[in-house]
């Protein structure tokens, strides 16, 4: 039974997400301030985080970035307003997805399902079994670690399946839409801001220089490849 952690001030939509979820089969557990949810993340060890932006005293971004400095569990941010500076920065503090509220029960329990395949498993692992060096990057599929000069690299779950999805066919340009799909399961015609984040977060922690990636590259108008040079 997954374990999901709400982070939400209103109450009314705090135990109106709880009830749904439950119904989903999730075990829920709530917070209303960011101060508790970080208190409460220790002892009830959630599989995903549902965080709402606006929250009172500690603001929602800079929740997202303390449990991302710690915790690699999958976020999904909730929003009111749907604001493009909102969601893009959300998203390179560390958030997994986002949604826009009033939101759906099925739909969120569809994220968050989908959001925990992502720390599963490789997408296609093309029957590797030994670890690949890709110059000072190493990926173990079977292990599922990353290392980069010899350094364990802690990726959240949508950086590692994107670094895996791009490295499997390395070369291969993926459209944005593509990656969201492979990644995301987002099979409409989704939002490239997911993408675009989650590759300045992957391109920081592997050690890509600014405005000189060495291993994913962008192939302007269309989406990105891997490749070492």
């Amino acid at each position: 039974m997954p374990r999901v952690l709400i982070i939400e001030d209103d109450r009314a939509v705090r135990e109106g997400v709880r009830l749904a979820l439950r119904r989903q089969g999730h075990e829920v557990a709530a917070a209303a301030t960011g101060e508790d949810a970080l208190e409460l993340l220790r002892s009830f060890r959630p599989d995903a985080v549902i965080l709402d932006l606006m929250l009172p005293g500690m603001p929602g971004l800079e929740v997202c970035r303390r449990i991302r400095a710690h915790h690699q569990v999958p976020i999904i941010m909730a929003t009111a307003r749907g604001d493009d500076t909102d969601i893009v920065v959300g998203l390179e503090a560390g958030a997994d997805d986002y949604v826009v509220k009033p939101v759906r029960a099925r739909v969120l329990d569809a994220r968050i399902r989908a959001v925990l395949r992502r720390v599963g498993g490789a997408p296609d692992d093309h029957g590797t079994t030994r670890p690949e060096h890709h110059g000072d990057l190493v990926i173990d599929r079977a292990g599922l670690t990353v290392t980069h000069q010899g350094r364990p690299v802690a990726l959240g779950p949508s950086e590692l399946r994107l670094l895996l999805t791009l490295s499997a066919s390395a070369g291969q340009v993926f459209s944005r839409q593509q990656l969201l799909e492979a990644v995301w399961e987002h099979n409409y015609h989704g939002d490239a801001r997911l993408v675009d984040a989650c590759v300045k977060r992957l391109r920081s922690k592997i050690g890509e220089p600014a405005g000189r990636p060495r291993y994913v590259h962008t192939v302007r108008g269309f989406g990105y490849r891997f490749g070492t040079r």
